[in-house]
Formats: structure tokens, C-alpha cells, sequence
């Protein structure tokens, strides 16, 4: 069965060497090491290279080469997406530029007065959209797990003075819950993961990319709880400095709509909207485990 262990991966040494590179000599010889650290990746991390592999034989149909191509591609975006983060955060010069596509359904959320949910997934780099949408004049917050390494956590949030959201995390407590409707009460928005999940949470088997695939039931129950508008959201790199964010149109539980079919409705939106984004960017999957259950 398809399983995220809830765990992120990287070290400590890894984020300074990188923040450092970045400080003293800039974005582009930092992505340069990058590639030595890819390659790394790509030759010794056999788990994850199966997975990976995997996905682009089965689910795009690609053959062994390009297959093989784009996992060190898929390797290199996703280092990308980690310093981008870590410059953003640490405020580092940089020269980003978005492109915001649906920026005016964000809006529209913010002026209701409710707040509002925002559904994303792990591909892509939200981190570094949610730091560009203080232009939205509302604050931000994003749940996640409490997957990575204490140290990991503590550095980056050394770094993390100019950051321009608020983290929710998970806890078994249900804590996150009243942080998210605090949240939601302020008028804000609130960012929720809604592609994975960890074995004691409750699923529903959706197609995805052609087979049978596990999400969790949590985000969209929550989503439809609250009854709060929704978009649904991703932030994809396009080139060394560029980003374009997506925002669709709101989703809002209409008057004779049960809560149930609501949460139904939400979840295949979501599952066709990550679909349609990973088709157009397939090297920008970050879930490196058997996401499908065949």
C-alpha cells in the first residue's frame, strides 16, 4: 500500500553549504554544486530512483531514456525548489519573478470576510509563491506535517525573518484544527497539502495519471467543514528565476449540497487539477514514494 512515512529528507550541512554558496557567491553557482548533488542523488538513492523511475515509465509512458533523464532532472528541480526556499527565507538577494494566474480568485476569497482554504500538493514550490502573496493584504498559513529533523526546523527557522506566512502543523491533539479556524476567522488563508497521507489516516481511492491512487479524506473533510471558499493552488518553476502561480475559481458548497457530496466534489476538482499540473510539469513531482497502489 502506498505510504508517506511523514519524514523530509536533507541535513543541516546541506542547508549552511547552500545558504552559503548563495550569500557569497550567488543562485547560479549554488545550482551548479546542485548538479553534483543530483547526480548523487540519482546514482545512490535506489528507493527513491525506483519510485521515481517508475512514475515516468508507467504514468507518462516515457521510454528508458527519457525515463532515466528526467529522474535527474526530477533530482535537480527539486534542489532547486529547496535553495529557492532558503534564499527567499533567508532573504538573499535574488531576482524572482511570478506570473499569478488566478490572482483574482484569491482576491475574491479575501473579500468574502469568511477566509479561506487553499488546496495544494507536494510539486512544485509553494514555500517560495507563499512568501510573493503578501500582496493579497491578508495573511497566509500552511499546514504540514511535522516531518522534518528538529536541527532542519531550527535552522531554517534562523533564517526565516522575512517570511510572510505562518506554519500550522499537524498534531495528533486536533490543536491544528483551532489554529485553522482562528485562522479562518481573522479572515485569512489557510494552505492545506491535500495529496498525502500517513497509514493512520482515512483515504479514498481516486484515478490518477491512469491508475488507482490513495488520498486523504482530512483536507477536504476540513474544507468542507468550515464551509469556507476554495481554491485550489500550485506554484511551478518555469525557468532559472521564474514562477508562475495558479489560483482557480472558488469552489463553495452549493445551498442543497450535502456536506458529503460536497467533500466529494472537492476532492475529484482537486484530483483533476493536479492531474492537469503534473501532465504540463512532470519533472516538478515531489512525492518520492509508491504513490499508486498498483
Amino acid at each position: 500500500m502506498p505510504e508517506w512515512q511523514g519524514k523530509s529528507r536533507g541535513n543541516t550541512l546541506g542547508y549552511k553549504i547552500f545558504v552559503g554558496v548563495c550569500k557569497t557567491l550567488g543562485l547560479k553557482p549554488a545550482y551548479l554544486l546542485l548538479r553534483f548533488v543530483a547526480l548523487y542523488y540519482f546514482i545512490f538513492s535506489k528507493k527513491s530512483s525506483e519510485v521515481i523511475y517508475s512514475y515516468f515509465r508507467l504514468r507518462h509512458g516515457y521510454g528508458r531514456g527519457k525515463a532515466l533523464k528526467s529522474l535527474y532532472k526530477n533530482y535537480y528541480c527539486f534542489g532547486q525548489t529547496l535553495i529557492d526556499k532558503m534564499v527567499v527565507s533567508a532573504g538573499i538577494e535574488n531576482q524572482f519573478t511570478f506570473h499569478f494566474d488566478g490572482e483574482e480568485n484569491l482576491r475574491e476569497i479575501a473579500n468574502t470576510g469568511k477566509g479561506g482554504i487553499l488546496l495544494s500538493g507536494h510539486v512544485g514550490n509553494w514555500d517560495v509563491a507563499g512568501h510573493f502573496l503578501h500582496r493579497l493584504d491578508t495573511t497566509i498559513h500552511i499546514v504540514l506535517f511535522d516531518g522534518e529533523h528538529q536541527q532542519i526546523k531550527d535552522y531554517l527557522n534562523e533564517l526565516a525573518g522575512k517570511r510572510s506566512f505562518n506554519i500550522i502543523v499537524i498534531r495528533d491533539d486536533l490543536s491544528h484544527v483551532f489554529a485553522i479556524n482562528d485562522a479562518l476567522q481573522k479572515n485569512e488563508l489557510v494552505c492545506i497539502h491535500a495529496d498525502r497521507f500517513i497509514e493512520k489516516d482515512k483515504t479514498s481511492v481516486q484515478q490518477f495519471l491512469g491508475a488507482d491512487a490513495r488520498f486523504p479524506i482530512g483536507p477536504f473533510r476540513l474544507a468542507a467543514g468550515f464551509n469556507v471558499p476554495v481554491s485550489i493552488v500550485f506554484a511551478f518553476k518555469e525557468s532559472t528565476s521564474h514562477y508562475h502561480f495558479y489560483g482557480s475559481k472558488i469552489i463553495i458548497k452549493a445551498e442543497a449540497e450535502s456536506k458529503a457530496a460536497y467533500m466529494d466534489r472537492l476532492m475529484r476538482t482537486f484530483v483533476v487539477e493536479l492531474e492537469e499540473k503534473v501532465k504540463k510539469y512532470p519533472e516538478q513531482w515531489f512525492n518520492y514514494y509508491n504513490f499508486w497502489m498498483n
